[in-house]
């Protein structure tokens, strides 16, 4: 077993609220700046600029898990990631078909586009990707599941777009593979305040929409390799690895 070093949450231009600087080439360079092994891309409701990062990530040795930030129909954000290339098409098409049409206002929100390895945009998004899916989180989680992806309610710590704001509770019968908590939480002063929810496994994330932001906050992988289903493993069998969240 090796210790891997990730963040996975971070965004990129195609977010509205995303610095025009993330393009996967400055990701990808500041997550060799500060010793990532493995990043996660989660742009809101969108994984069209998974693509481009993901072969970015494999010419610089960087493991690239590809997905998405979702938005639930209760506002609660769930990040979400796909294996394979049909798989994360598949669920895109899922949040093409779910999210309204509510035009994006870049003066107020900023600008939606997708860059190739170049910078060239070669996508605008004109639909406001952070506006909630028709979909409720059970809905999503089923979605996610049935293509067998990564499931994971994202910063539950926080007053906003945290299931336990939005809902009061993390709904026992849902299925997630695991559960983010901010960049600033403290996993011990959380559970806590939540004993309940000790039985879970704990990642964080930078939240990043800065390059500056990019590994700020580190989980730390004990696996065999940086691959997904090293992670999807680790996750789910307490046996097979370690993780850690550096404060």
């Amino acid at each position: 077993m090796k210790k891997f070093r990730a963040d996975l949450h971070i965004h990129t231009v195609l977010s509205p609220c995303g610095d025009l600087d993330m393009s996967p080439d400055v990701i990808i360079a500041r997550a060799k700046e500060m010793h990532l092994d493995i990043i996660g891309i989660t742009d809101h409701n969108s994984t069209r600029q998974c693509r481009i990062a993901s072969q970015l990530g494999a010419l610089n040795g960087i493991c690239v898990l590809s997905g998405a930030e979702v938005t639930t129909k209760e506002e609660v954000h769930c990040l979400t990631f796909f294996e394979t290339d049909s798989q994360l098409y598949e669920f895109q098409a899922f949040l093409d078909m779910h999210l309204p049409d509510i035009q994006n206002d870049t003066r107020r929100f900023g600008h939606q586009v997708v860059v190739d390895a170049e910078n060239n945009i070669v996508y605008t998004e004109e639909r406001l990707l952070i506006s909630g899916l028709n979909q409720s989180i059970e809905e999503v989680e089923a979605m996610v599941h049935r293509l067998n992806g990564l499931f994971i309610p994202a910063h539950i710590d926080k007053r906003r777009f945290g299931v336990l704001e939005q809902l009061g509770f993390l709904p026992p019968d849902l299925n997630v593979d695991a559960l983010e908590i901010s960049p600033f939480c403290k996993l011990d002063d959380f559970l806590g305040q939540h004993p309940e929810l000790c039985r879970y496994k704990y990642v964080s994330g930078s939240d990043a929409h800065f390059p500056e932001q990019i590994g700020k906050r580190v989980t730390i992988f004990e696996l065999e390799n940086a691959s997904f289903g090293e992670i999807r493993k680790s996750l789910h069998q307490p046996a097979s690895g370690k993780i850690e969240i550096l404060n």
